[in-house]
């Protein structure tokens, strides 16, 4: 199994959910021209979705005291920027969106709202910071586009690798003596969506400075669940960052959002500091 499947079981594991959480199986293609990546998506990423926070509530919901980077791996240098952060002097330089970038952007509590922008891209907007992201679909973008605080995203549907309703770990079953037995585990194609994003600015991983550079690669897994019993449907982003100027070793985070039916709470917010959203 993937080391990020295994993050996405905890994750699930971690939601205030009264029942089990079931994974969505694969939609009937839906909408756009016949062979496009949006005819081919297996299940619906789009609507809005609000955060919930479960975990590391203090270094999301608050802003961290300077150097309180116990949860990140930094090396030598990173801590020293770190060390270094002024918030007024971002707001004043017109650097307010560094902890708004793509390497960190989902662990700020707010509102998405993901849509396809054509056949080949899913856009992902955010109330908080108010930062659009593009999510191609279609092949690599144009070597020749500058960085940005999103940066480039290439996305593919990915999986296949063996699953049962949770996570991919067979369930006892009896066999026909009668003995407690693993069931054999199901091949289900393509059950989450992965993202690939460089050429990004420089920017933070925590809101108090905690930097990532512009050699920075994210990996993310969009994955779906829902709550037979409440009905809700979650949305679980598991991040990986690596960047070989900062760290020390990849940097791993989760992300919680529950769908809701409209715009309702939609509150979009400029890029903020020294503030928590």
């Amino acid at each position: 199994m993937e080391p990020h499947r295994i993050v996405l079981l905890v994750a699930a594991l971690s939601l205030p959910l009264s029942a089990p959480v079931v994974a969505q199986g694969p939609a009937a293609p839906r909408g756009g021209a016949s062979g496009t990546a949006r005819a081919l998506a297996p299940y619906d990423v789009t609507g809005y979705w609000v955060s919930e926070v479960t975990e590391k509530w203090r270094f999301r919901m608050l802003v961290p005291d300077k150097g309180d980077y116990v949860m990140v791996p930094l090396n030598p240098e990173g801590r020293k920027v770190a060390n270094a952060w002024d918030p007024a002097r971002d707001q004043a330089s017109g650097e307010a969106c560094r902890s708004y970038g793509a390497a960190a952007l989902l662990q700020v509590p707010g509102r998405l709202h993901i849509s396809w922008q054509d056949d080949s891209t899913l856009r992902m907007d955010t109330d908080s910071g108010t930062q659009p992201r593009l999510l191609r679909l279609g092949g690599p973008p144009s070597p020749n586009e500058a960085p940005s605080w999103q940066g480039l995203s290439v996305a593919t549907w990915g999986g296949s690798e063996p699953r049962d309703r949770r996570d991919g770990f067979g369930g006892p079953v009896q066999d026909p003596t009668g003995r407690l037995v693993v069931a054999p585990q199901q091949q289900k194609e393509a059950d989450y969506l992965k993202v690939v994003t460089s050429r990004m600015r420089p920017g933070y991983l925590q809101k108090n400075g905690v930097p990532y550079s512009g050699d920075a690669l994210v990996e993310e897994y969009f994955d779906t669940f829902s709550d037979p019993y409440s009905h809700n449907t979650w949305l679980v982003v598991t991040t990986v960052v690596t960047d070989p100027r900062y760290l020390i070793e990849p940097l791993i985070m989760h992300a919680h959002f529950k769908k809701t039916p409209d715009a309702s709470g939609w509150d979009p917010t400029p890029c903020r500091a020294n503030e928590a959203r």
